[in-house]
């Protein structure tokens, strides 16, 4: 991240910019399907949430057939109860870890990023979990929605605070100040 920047992905730098570009200042994160609508509610924005709802719950019904199926294969491979519970006792550990990181990564960046990356695999075992989570999560808002606002707001409050506090032309200080040391 580098100095400038207030926020994870709203740098305030904007000497980038082409000329006639998009206001100064931080920009917002966007969010996986939703772009930067969130910040307006505009774009689409309630379709968009509709559609990450239903497209979620299918998706996870998708896969809760796919689990059935892969459980059948093991019952005609015969391979005895205690792998076949084993299995489902898998999933379901997997499934309800991977429910409650992505339900907190809704609201809070993870303190160790690394640890995140450790539990990729275990995760994606469960990604019904994160599925179901995600569903559920789309009802109140985009999910990310609130933690992306908190710092696109906080960003925002620090990028007014920086300009107001440079407003004026600095040079015209300077001379105020030196003028009035050479008088005293």
């Amino acid at each position: 991240m580098s100095e400038n920047s207030e926020a994870p992905g709203t740098p305030s730098d904007t000497s980038d910019l082409p000329a006639g570009g998009t206001t100064p200042g931080p920009r917002p994160e966007p969010l996986r399907f939703f772009g930067t609508t969130w910040v307006d509610h505009d774009g689409g924005y309630g379709l968009r949430r509709v559609g990450v709802t239903a497209g979620s719950l299918v998706a996870a019904v998708a896969a809760c057939f796919v689990l059935r199926f892969a459980y059948q294969g093991l019952e005609i491979a015969e391979v005895g109860g205690l792998v076949g519970m084993l299995v489902v006792l898998m999933f379901a550990v997997c499934s309800a870890i991977a429910f409650r990181k992505t339900w907190e990564g809704f609201t809070r960046r993870p303190a160790d990023p690394s640890q995140e990356d450790r539990l990729r695999g275990l995760k994606s075992i469960g990604f019904i979990g994160s599925l179901l989570a995600y569903f559920l999560r789309s009802f109140r808002e985009a999910p990310g929605e609130t933690l992306r606002r908190t710092e696109y707001e906080t960003a925002l409050a620090r990028y007014q605070k920086r300009r107001s506090s440079r407003t004026g032309n600095p040079a015209a200080r300077k001379g105020a100040k030196g003028k009035r040391s050479g008088r005293g």
